[in-house]
């Protein structure tokens, strides 16, 4: 039977989306599926080369990829009032960022390309995602911009919010955050592309029926959080534009492209064209 390989992030929210697509509980009729688990950062980067079929993606990577590949409908990770936070050792002006030292997870992030629509150019340094905490904390970064479970769980290790990057972005523009999407190779073609969608919606829809079951798959890759923790972040990011972007998750992402594109950090605005 043909393969379809998905890329998407060892992480609690993701896990929870793809559990019964990789339980079996849920099929994409005539394919086997394989996961490939990597950090959002490299499969931004497998992205560029369209290796995998379908991927995860931070939506600031979809305007660099779109001529190669389509979103999806369902499994968009949308904050609604939150997002990703900047962190530092002791409180700090936020008009002074673009003067300090930021350690990112990844410059083809979405979070990098809020940094740079809300903070100016600040130097930065690439960090794994779950070390910038500590490169904070050690002195190789001012500040660090913390993606997944660190948003809520960054006190506990000391440090302070400077800002909240999904706050500011509400403040401007009403609209939920568009931080990740996921895309299929435009070569698939439309049929491939419907049954792909449609077995990744089942398997959210499945794991909102059985929550505590994909709870429990997806705590595994929670870095050694609580229960609740896991609960609390996966409800955060599998939420109603998970399930369908409908009219707001769309322009949310045209907006973010379109602020994007006029201040030069793309240099085209992508199709909006999910299915």
């Amino acid at each position: 039977m043909p393969v379809i390989r998905i890329g998407h992030s060892p992480d609690p929210d993701d896990a929870f989306m793809f559990h019964a697509l990789n339980a079996g509980k849920v099929r994409i009729p005539g394919f086997d599926v394989q996961h490939v688990l990597e950090d959002i950062e490299s499969l931004n980067r497998r992205a560029r080369t369209a290796e995998l079929e379908v991927t995860a993606v931070s939506a600031a990577t979809y305007a660099l990829i779109h001529d190669r590949y389509r979103l999806t409908d369902p499994g968009a990770s949308m904050g609604k009032g939150y997002g990703p936070i900047l962190v530092a050792r002791e409180p700090m002006d936020p008009a002074r960022v673009a003067e300090h030292v930021v350690a990112i997870p990844g410059s083809h992030t979405t979070a990098a390309l809020l940094l740079r629509l809300y903070c100016g150019d600040p130097p930065v340094i690439e960090v794994a995602f779950d070390k910038i905490p500590r490169a904070v904390l050690e002195g190789q970064a001012h500040l660090g911009l913390l993606i997944h479970e660190g948003q809520i769980t960054h006190a506990a290790m000391g440090l302070v919010k400077v800002l909240d990057l999904g706050q500011a972005w509400e403040k401007e523009t009403a609209l939920p955050l568009p931080l990740g999407v996921n895309v299929m190779r435009r070569d698939l073609g439309e049929e491939l592309h419907r049954k792909i969608s449609q077995g990744l919606r089942d398997s959210i829809e499945y794991g909102y029926a059985h929550l505590d079951e994909a709870l429990e798959y997806a705590i595994q890759y929670g870095r050694g959080i609580d229960k609740e923790t896991c609960r609390r972040f996966v409800l955060m990011y599998v939420n109603e534009y998970t399930r369908r972007l409908g009219d707001d998750g769309r322009s949310a992402l045209l907006r973010l492209y379109q602020l994007a594109h006029a201040r030069g950090l793309i240099s085209e605005i992508p199709p909006i064209d999910p299915i």
